[in-house]
């Protein structure tokens, strides 16, 4: 297991680690907390574990970082892979990044995202994008701080049915 960066607190050390199958569970409780504040999304434990045992299943697919405190997960981030024709190179997609609202304002999202992108230029990608709610400000305003520039692209979505009728 690769482990990222080491923080040391007092007694305790938190690390930002890739996820392991066991910490699901609680990946699930804070996509939870994620999902309720999106516009586009709802929990669904089910998908969000299905979707969690696919990425962990296919590192191509991509990665999950934790930030793990003493053991405990108090927050993820999702880094999935894509390849860019217009970079002609390794793209990376982040996604989820939630942090417990506990530990918000401590510095832990940003150690989060930092090693999210140490850990995507380590994997060759030469760009991140990332997505969040338009009326977003805080987060909007947390990630141009590092760096992240708005885009003149806008998203849009089609849902397509899988063969199993979802």
């Amino acid at each position: 297991m690769l482990t990222i960066a080491a923080i040391w607190k007092g007694c305790a050390m938190a690390v930002v680690r890739e996820a392991v199958a066991s910490d699901i569970p609680r990946l699930c409780d804070l996509l939870a907390l994620l999902f309720t504040q999106e516009a586009d999304f709802r929990p669904d434990r089910a998908k969000q574990e299905a979707g969690l045992r696919k990425i962990m299943a296919d590192p191509v697919l991509g990665r999950i970082l934790v930030l793990a405190d003493d053991g405990d997960v108090v927050g993820m981030v999702n880094l999935l892979f894509t390849v860019s024709t217009a970079e002609g190179a390794k793209a990376a997609i982040l996604e989820d990044m939630v942090i417990d609202p506990e530990r918000r304002g401590r510095g832990d999202g940003e150690r989060l995202l930092q090693s999210a992108i140490a850990f995507a230029k380590g994997m060759g990608c030469v760009r991140i994008t990332l997505l969040t709610d338009r009326d977003n400000g805080r987060a909007i305003a947390f990630y141009q701080r590092h760096g992240f520039r708005l885009s003149e692209m806008i998203p849009l979505r089609l849902h397509v049915s899988r063969e199993d009728g979802d």
